[in-house]
């Protein structure tokens, strides 16, 4: 890997500590990015993964209203939740902070106060939406109505979560608040403005002519933002959780979530290493890369870099701010408000020890240039049918024959046969190959060239055949197996990245070690974790210097005196492992999953579908449709409203909806052919007393004249029935 830096800084979107965090965030986020600070330190980088709870906003202020709690309550709550789940997958950042913390609410004011000191902002007076009745502003997420884009009833200020239309308040549809119910009024308020606009020339110099690498959907996003023309956003707003505005005559007033968030990587990196937190903030020695969704390309691209650079004080800017789009579940939108998802630490509870199928399935499946879908039978397939019968078969089946015939050790590799040449050779090139896509951030492709490493070995043992060759040449079968254990530890090292918890099984199966870069979860103290060679899991620490050295690393590794330790260099070298190397006995490093356990997630879901749907049509039963206009009692009295009696019913042929109906009205007998067919059958209306419009015009349907019409009571969901008398009266009784 090319290098003009000393190291590099990883950040991840900091999730809303508002709820757990899903298989989208996993998927859109923090797998990719831990795909990629993995393969850094195996190629001996340097390397810092920050990341943090959001723990201010509007969402947060909503779910502790919801729950009757203060907002502490919930970012505490969700908080060790969401640490608990990255953890449990793996995601091992080296510091995962809070922006309720001490140290950040400083720097955030700290960061305001300077800008503020400086002129950088500017004020604004503007009229935004109060409730009068809960006597505070509104931010946009405490706003409801209809949207005016589908019609959907409980659309946000901001957003309406069916269509995924982005909405202003002023465009709903008989707009509510939250709060109280009552309807918002605008109301006069003063807030401070970053002036993005000044940022413009120099955001489009970066970006668009210095980033052309960028993914398209980053660059493009931010092309689009750029040529519409930037305009200042509020960094401040009238709520009462988050960091108070820093000034006088701010009662009332903290910093907007999208202002005070992005400070929170450094609060987080300063908490870590707070006497050297400015290299990886201020040097050009380092890189910085953002890992988001895209929904936070424009605060990642455009504002925070305009942030940083009003105020100066050399910070370094992002060299790339890879994006991913979203991820659906079972062909719908994943919600957190419909509970539309998979979560993660329910995953972690229900699927125990498939940690790496999960981490494995969302990269295979990773919404890099479009949206994507996740689904279960696609998750056990590819447990099943990849991770079980390609990559676990091939190991188990290379460790299992070594014990059986070589008592564990590694045989001697003697004189190598085309085949033998053929699948050494094909490992650097899908090395090559794996480097590219990783450091391109094609994580899903390069998941692609680590898999085919696996099936380059099944198919080489399965076209070799060990297990027959043994009957008559132990020599040869010796050299077979000694290709397969080679292969076993390039996959060891390729899907590190990938399913850690399958990669450190493995080693512990091949007695060997890994050296994984440099650990600053030990804060200043640089630490480096290494796998014990015949413990397996067993970590130790081994000091190296504060400015990352290689070959210190490696030397002081206790695995490097017996050959045995594991790198990113050694991948595709043909003699990894000495002849002679003993190995543990072979362990399943991945188990089928069966129909019952994905039967039981099909079904979670279909009941919440099922509740989701019968909710949707219960609030349509219940809709109302406005008032008619006036009509006066001269009006009202020209319509003849009678009683009247079905005396005989049937279907208009070759129709869906239409009954003929003859009826006695008391004054005669007449057809009235009316489109109840759907709520009625012929058998169901004979007998019934019903109410009809005497007087209607008459008018011809389907060659049948129908003289009246049935008064229906029609529901929001189209439900519709008839009006009959509380008790019989005689035919042609009058109503009104």
């Amino acid at each position: 890997m090319e290098k003009n830096h000393k190291r590099t800084l990883v950040t991840c979107a900091l999730p809303y500590a508002n709820g757990p965090v899903h298989i989208g965030h996993l998927a859109g986020v923090y797998v990719p990015a831990d795909i990629y600070v993995r393969y850094l330190r195996m190629r001996g980088e340097d390397v810092l993964y920050v990341c943090g709870s959001d723990e201010h906003g509007v969402p947060i202020t909503i779910k502790a209203r919801q729950q009757g709690c203060t907002p502490q309550d919930i970012v505490d709550k969700y908080h060790k939740i969401i640490k608990d789940s990255f953890s449990g997958l793996g995601i091992n950042f080296d510091i995962y902070g809070r922006t309720s913390s001490e140290v950040h609410e400083k720097n955030a004011s700290e960061f305001f106060r300077k800008l503020y000191d400086e002129g950088k902002f500017i004020t604004k007076e503007s009229e935004q939406y109060y409730d009068p009745e809960a006597k505070t502003f509104l931010a946009d997420r405490y706003i409801v109505g209809t949207c005016p884009k589908c019609g959907a009833e409980g659309a946000y200020g901001d957003q309406c979560e069916k269509c995924g239309s982005t909405l202003s308040p002023e465009e709903l549809i008989n707009p509510k608040s939250k709060l109280s119910g009552a309807e918002p009024v605008k109301k006069k308020t003063t807030h401070w403005y970053l002036p993005l606009n000044r940022y413009e020339e120099w955001l489009s110099k970066w970006i668009l002519e210095g980033h052309k690498e960028w993914r398209s959907n980053v660059y493009g996003q931010c092309k689009s933002w750029i040529d519409g023309g930037l305009q200042p956003r509020a960094v401040s707003r009238d709520l009462d959780w988050g960091v108070p505005v820093p000034v006088e005559g701010a009662e009332g007033k903290v910093l907007y979530v999208w202002f005070d968030a992005p400070i929170g990587y450094i609060s987080n990196t300063q908490e870590l290493l707070p006497q050297s937190w400015e290299q990886w903030w201020k040097s050009d020695d380092t890189r910085l890369v953002h890992f988001i969704g895209k929904d936070n390309i424009v605060f990642h691209c455009i504002v925070f870099p305009s942030m940083l650079k009003a105020y100066g004080d050399g910070y370094i800017l992002p060299d790339n701010v890879p994006a991913n789009e979203f991820l659906n579940l079972e062909g719908d939108k994943i919600s957190t408000s419909r509970n539309w998802a998979v979560w993660a630490h329910e995953y972690l509870e229900q699927f125990p020890g498939k940690e790496d199928v999960m981490r494995y399935v969302l990269t295979a499946n990773a919404p890099e240039t479009k949206d994507n879908d996740f689904s279960w039978k696609d998750f056990q397939a590819r447990n099943n049918s990849e991770l079980v019968a390609i990559f676990g078969n091939f190991v188990n089946r290379a460790i299992v024959l070594t014990h059986k015939y070589f008592g564990g050790k590694v045989p001697a590799c003697g004189e190598l046969l085309d085949i033998d040449r053929e699948v050494l050779a094909s490992i650097p090139e899908l090395r090559a190959s794996l480097e590219r896509n990783i450091e391109g951030y094609h994580f899903r492709e390069a998941l692609k060239d680590a898999m085919s490493i696996a099936r380059a070995g099944n198919k080489y043992i399965s076209d070799t055949e060990p297990w027959k060759v043994a009957k008559t040449d132990m020599e040869r079968t010796g050299t077979i197996l000694n290709v397969c254990l080679q292969i076993c530890a390039d996959l060891a090292i390729a899907f590190e990245p990938f399913t850690p918890f399958a990669s450190e099984k493995l080693r512990k199966m091949l007695r060997v070690c890994i050296c994984a870069g440099v650990d600053h979860r030990q804060g200043e103290q640089q630490t480096v974790n290494t796998y014990k060679p015949g413990e397996g899991a067993a970590i130790h620490t081994v000091s190296v210097a504060s400015s990352f050295d290689t070959a210190a690393l490696r030397a002081s590794c206790p695995g490097a005196a017996c050959n045995v330790c594991l790198n990113w260099d050694k991948l595709g070298d043909a003699a990894i492992l000495p002849e002679g190397h003993e190995i543990g006995e072979a362990e399943l490093l991945f188990a089928k999953i069966e129909d019952e356990a994905i039967d039981a997630q099909l079904a979670r879901l279909e009941a919440i579908r099922a509740e989701r749907e019968a909710a949707a049509k219960a609030e349509a039963a219940s809709a109302v449709t406005p008032q008619k206009d006036e009509c006066s009692f001269e009006q009202f009295a020209k319509m003849d409203i009678r009683t009247a009696t079905v005396l005989e019913a049937e279907r208009v042929p070759k129709t869906d909806k239409l009954l003929k109906l003859t009826i006695d009205t008391g004054i005669d007998k007449r057809v009235i052919v009316s489109g109840i067919a759907q709520f009625y059958s012929p058998e169901d209306m004979l007998g019934k007393q019903i109410c009809i419009l005497a007087n209607l015009t008459p008018r011809v349907i389907r060659g049948i004249e129908s003289h009246g019409m049935i008064l229906m009571a029609r529901q929001g969901d189209g439900k519709m029935r008839f009006i009959t008398p509380q008790e019989t009266l005689a035919n042609g009784a009058e109503i009104g």
